[in-house]
């Protein structure tokens, strides 16, 4: 990996106490709802940031979210965690993607997408692997921040924007990230969470997100999971009906029940 790459990985800062303190409740299985509610609510900010994603009109909520109690009986601590993590990067890195031809809105709505997806979805699945696909699918278009910044500084983001219109495939967008700058967004997304010292699963679930067969067998049915959700929303489009078929196709060859997927589909109106 091109050694600036790593110096930029290395320098970003620590999370932040609360959002430290967020990841130790979250993961620690004794940990209690009212444990993670007290510690949200010392941050008035990320408060404000949780309630507001909370209260997207993609969960499809009938009522308003008003409190983090609520949010965290709704979502789970998985969840929450993940809006915390997303609070942080957007704190943390400075958000230009011009080189993929998006909004800094546009970023932040496939990552809503994404994540609200897989809640919907895996909510009917297995519940319990939201510990790792919600703070997954949250974060997973990380890297994309980091490889931004680096076309823009050598030089190389008009070429990378116009190949990339040329074959809006997300197998020609990881090729092309290899090709210009020498990793792909979940190489560095990985690398992004190593150094933020999270938990393996959670890493290398991203990592091989492309490609989950080559994961751990533990750990690929965490990838498959992340690997059709991106296909489902991605930086060429939220939600469409390609996207969707090529979703089930990929359900389809990794064995999966298509029904609760279709019934999260349903579920969501864009």
């Amino acid at each position: 990996m091109d050694n600036t790459i790593i110096k930029k990985i290395k320098s970003l800062p620590p999370l932040d106490d609360t959002v430290l303190m967020i990841q130790r409740i979250a993961t620690d299985k004794n940990s209690s709802m009212q444990d993670l509610v007290k510690v949200v609510e010392r941050d008035p900010m990320l408060t404000a940031n949780i309630l507001k994603s909370a209260n997207s009109p993609l969960y499809g909520f009938s009522k308003e979210i008003k409190n983090i109690g609520h949010a965290i009986s709704l979502f789970g601590m998985a969840t929450i965690r993940g809006f915390a993590l997303s609070s942080a990067i957007k704190d943390n890195i400075k958000i230009n993607l011009e080189p993929y031809g998006l909004s800094n809105q546009s970023f932040l709505d496939i990552s809503t997408v994404q994540s609200v997806l897989m809640f919907k979805w895996y909510s009917r699945v297995n519940r319990s692997m939201l510990d790792i696909l919600q703070p997954a699918s949250f974060m997973m278009e990380v890297g994309k921040l980091i490889i931004s910044h680096e076309l823009i500084e050598q030089g190389k983001d008009k070429d990378f924007k116009n190949t990339l219109q040329e074959n809006r495939t997300l197998e020609n967008l990881s090729k092309l990230e290899q090709d210009m700058v020498g990793f792909t967004n979940e190489e560095i997304t990985a690398k992004i969470f190593e150094q933020w010292n999270l938990e393996s699963e959670l890493i290398e679930s991203i990592q091989f997100s492309n490609d989950p067969f080559l994961a751990s067998e533990y750990i690929q049915d965490f990838s498959k999971a992340l690997h059709i959700v991106k296909y489902s929303a991605n930086i060429f489009g939220l939600l469409k009906e390609e996207q969707k078929q090529n979703s089930l196709d990929l359900i389809k060859e990794y064995g999966l029940n298509p029904d609760a997927y279709l019934k999260a589909m349903e579920q969501l109106d864009i």
